[in-house]
């Protein structure tokens, strides 16, 4: 099975895209989802973080409020440095047990895993191929306040917060521009589909160690 990386900023429609290679018949992973699941009460990495940021992060139900949570990742370096290293062993081991999974079900197939950071952690070299998606700056921010509602400065913070997109390109064996409409978008996503089968077929049964 051919594993592939599916990264990108912040609102640049990584969800979007992923959809569409699901809809040709890739199999996916988001690692969002992982970490949903991974910081549900009862769960030792929701302890852990809990333990570490303080019950004040929150909610009156125990859950954990994200938002609370993101205002204080996203403007101190340090302390989003102590979530990762919290989260991502957790979210890293489930995606390698997801790829294994699908592996033994689609030996021919091609499962993606979809994850916000793997450049900046260092994983996309795990990956056979990585799909980097990007858009425009201005849309990119246009997105993020409309389905955030954060303000100007918030929004620059979050963005900044990672890697610009340029630099995650650079890592990309394919490259979706996401800014236009979602025809054109489509239209490429097909165009990668096609060259992932090409490899797909090439590296069935050879699966490295």
């Amino acid at each position: 099975m051919l594993r592939v990386g599916l990264t990108g900023g912040i609102a640049t429609g990584k969800s979007t895209v992923g959809m569409m290679f699901i809809e040709l018949g890739c199999h996916l992973i988001d690692a969002d989802r992982i970490t949903h699941g991974l910081l549900r009460p009862g769960q030792p990495v929701y302890s852990a973080v809990v333990e570490a940021f303080g019950e004040h992060i929150l909610s009156s139900d125990r859950t954990i409020n994200r938002k609370i949570l993101g205002e204080i990742v996203f403007n101190d370096p340090q302390a989003r440095s102590k979530l990762n290293g919290l989260v991502h062993p957790a979210v890293i081991q489930r995606q390698r047990e997801w790829l294994s999974e699908m592996e033994a079900k689609d030996p021919a197939g091609i499962g993606i895993v979809d994850a916000a950071l793997m450049i900046e952690v260092g994983t996309y070299k795990n990956y056979d191929k990585v799909i980097v998606v990007t858009c425009r700056p201005e849309v990119q921010k246009q997105r993020l306040r409309a389905r955030s509602g954060l303000s100007k400065e918030e929004i620059e913070a979050r963005i900044r917060s990672q890697m610009p997109l340029e630099e995650k390109a650079k890592h990309a064996d394919f490259v979706v521009d996401n800014s236009g409409y979602l025809a054109e978008t489509r239209s490429q996503v097909a165009e990668v589909n096609s060259r992932l089968r090409e490899f797909a077929a090439n590296t069935s049964g050879k699966r490295r160690p």
